[in-house]
């Protein structure tokens, strides 16, 4: 939580314990890691002015969420990408030691669920991204978008349908968390 007495290590705290997090959400939501770590500071920035507007009784890693949603909503909106995940967070994985031809058919799986889910409206992909990929509870992930959470089972359902659809295949083998 955030002392404002001790402000400055209250910061430094919140920053290393969700720096990583929205940094990843950030990764996904973009594709690309140099705007997503712009996005992840501008993040923090708005934190920091908006400092005075959290209130207690909310949840401090919504909050923060919350903002680094409309930080990629708004940076969408000025892009307006084509494609989202073009030049993708997933073609830049290490090596896990698969043989190259499973590592060929892997990455060539990750980029075809990456371009289905690029495709998909912002809400849905939002909601894809916190509930199938991030794995945030439908309380936490209705916070973070600010809607009910009936419409966050109903988006995140939709979303998935859609996205069986554009892939022609079992949801479950594209987002083995999706439930």
């Amino acid at each position: 939580m955030i002392d404002l007495n001790d402000l400055e290590s209250s910061i430094v705290e919140v920053y290393n314990d969700y720096y990583l997090d929205v940094f990843r959400f950030l990764v996904c939501f973009t594709g690309n890691q140099n705007d997503a770590e712009d996005l992840t500071q501008e993040v923090f920035i708005r934190l920091l002015k908006n400092l005075n507007h959290f209130k207690s009784e909310y949840n401090l890693k919504t909050w923060i969420f919350s903002i680094a949603k409309h930080v990629a909503v708004d940076h969408y909106r000025k892009k307006k990408f084509f494609s989202v995940f073009k030049d993708g967070f997933f073609t830049r994985l290490e090596s896990n030691g698969k043989k190259p031809d499973e590592e060929v058919e892997f990455n060539e799986m990750e980029q075809f669920i990456h371009e289905a889910i690029s495709k998909l409206k912002p809400n849905f992909r939002a909601v894809i991204i916190l509930r199938g990929i991030n794995e945030f509870s439908v309380k936490e992930t209705a916070d973070i978008l600010q809607c009910s959470e009936s419409k966050v089972k109903v988006d995140y359902h939709r979303a998935l349908k859609d996205l069986k659809r554009k892939m022609n295949i079992g949801i479950e083998e594209v987002l083995p968390n999706a439930k």
